[in-house]
C-alpha cells in the first residue's frame, strides 16, 4: 500500500520560494516514477514535475516551470521534495504528490496510481 502524504505548501508573495514534500511512505516495487501535479481552480489538473526513483534518475519539467522548480529525492527517507523558486500568481493551485509506473517524461494523471490528497500553494502578486 502506498500512503502519499504532503507537506509545505502555504501563502507567499510573487517572486517568493516554497518546499513542498511528499513521503515518507512514498516509494513500493509497484512504482517507478514521483510527480507533482496541481489543479488551478477552473483549470484541469496538470504534470509539473516528474522524478524516475531510484537513485539518479531522470527528471522531467512542464514548460512554465523549467528553471524555476527542482524535483529531487533522498530515497533512504522515501521521500521526494519540490522546490519551487520566484514563484509567480499562475503557480496558485493545488499540489498533488502521485506515483505510478511509466515509462518516460511527465505520465498523463490516468497512468499515475496512488495520490494525495493535496496541498494549496497560494502566491500573491
Amino acid at each position: 500500500q502506498v500512503h502519499l502524504v504532503e507537506s509545505g505548501g502555504g501563502s507567499v508573495q510573487a517572486g517568493g520560494s516554497l518546499r513542498l514534500s511528499c513521503g515518507p511512505s512514498a516509494y513500493t516495487d509497484s512504482t517507478n516514477v514521483m510527480g507533482w501535479y496541481r489543479q488551478a481552480p477552473g483549470k484541469e489538473r496538470e504534470g509539473v514535475a516528474v522524478i524516475y526513483t531510484g537513485g539518479g534518475g531522470a527528471t522531467y519539467y512542464a514548460d512554465s516551470v523549467k528553471g524555476r522548480f527542482t524535483i529531487s529525492e533522498d530515497p533512504p527517507k522515501k521521500t521526494v521534495y519540490l522546490q519551487m523558486n520566484s514563484l509567480k500568481p499562475e503557480d496558485t493551485a493545488t499540489y498533488y504528490c502521485a506515483a505510478g509506473f511509466y515509462s518516460h517524461s511527465i505520465p498523463p494523471d490516468y497512468a499515475m496510481d496512488y495520490w494525495g490528497k493535496g496541498t494549496l500553494v497560494t502566491v500573491s502578486s
